[in-house]
């Protein structure tokens, strides 16, 4: 009797009408919220970047304490990024969602600082618009295929990204010297990341839309 009581009770909890001759079966798991705190900081990230701006180029752009505000929130956006991704993955919080607007964010973030010290003469253009471009187009692509899949961010994009924040972090501050040239030797070393990585995701994308999509059944 007590067997049967926990065989009945254990059913009711998940759910699931037993019927004769067929297994019982486990429950779907739960759809993940789209309101998380993963989502919520990518969010954030992207609200970051105005106010980074305003600060970037507050006082004609070369105020030092200006330029360590802009650099401490360009800073804490950047963070984000890597809180964001470990909480997602930790929690199984992962949306679709997420896997398109986090790195959407990175490349707000990371594109308005580096447009931002090109106009203030702090970085080559030549540098700037290759990463820019790579970017842009690497987010098209993803758009292009995303009825049939997400392309998430494999880790070279992880690298790349985080090359890219060192480097704009160095550049951000008003610093001179070996710390200025360290920091574009970072940048040329965040340009050959970038180039590399969005070759991969074009293989990833081509490979992504000649796989056949799944038709609902009827």
């Amino acid at each position: 009797m007590d067997r049967v009581w926990l065989d009945d009770a254990t059913r009711a909890r998940a759910n699931v009408v037993p019927v004769a001759g067929e297994p019982v079966r486990a429950p779907e798991p739960a759809a993940v919220p789209l309101l998380n705190i993963a989502n919520i900081l990518t969010v954030l990230r992207i609200a970051i970047v105005p106010l980074f701006l305003v600060t970037l180029f507050a006082a004609g752009g070369h105020a030092p304490v200006w330029r360590i505000v802009a650099t401490v929130l360009f800073g804490v956006a950047a963070i984000t990024d890597r809180i964001d991704g470990q909480l997602a993955r930790k929690y199984g919080l992962v949306t679709d969602f997420g896997k398109l607007a986090d790195p959407i964010a990175d490349k707000a973030l990371i594109g308005s600082a580096l447009i931002g010290l090109s106009l203030l003469d702090d970085l080559s253009w030549w540098l700037t618009i290759v990463i820019c471009a790579r970017e842009i187009g690497i987010t098209l692509l993803r758009l292009a295929v995303v009825r049939r899949g997400v392309i998430p961010a494999g880790r070279g994009g992880k690298l790349k990204t985080l090359v890219q924040s060192l480097a704009i972090g160095v550049l951000l501050l008003p610093l001179s010297g070996a710390w200025a040239t360290a920091g574009l030797v970072l940048m040329l070393v965040a340009v050959v990341l970038t180039v590399v990585t969005g070759l991969d995701y074009i293989v990833q994308a081509v490979r992504l839309w000649s796989t056949p999509v799944a038709r609902p059944r009827s």
